[in-house]
């Protein structure tokens, strides 16, 4: 059976659970909907993901 990571939103403060996943990769909150990067898996933190900047064709 997975493992269930359970880690608080940075931003509403919702229990999430989550299984398999990996470091660096983006899920949303399932109250919130803020975007929020998997900084860490033991002990499992997630941080608000990086904003990416339009580059508008530059």
């Amino acid at each position: 059976m997975p493992e269930v990571l359970v880690a608080e939103c940075p931003e509403c403060g919702a229990e999430i659970e989550v299984t398999d996943v990996i470091e660096g990769e983006i899920i949303e909150c399932p109250d919130c909907g803020v975007e929020l990067e998997v900084r860490s898996l033991n002990p499992f933190v997630l941080e608000l993901a990086p904003q990416e900047e339009e580059d508008w064709g530059e």
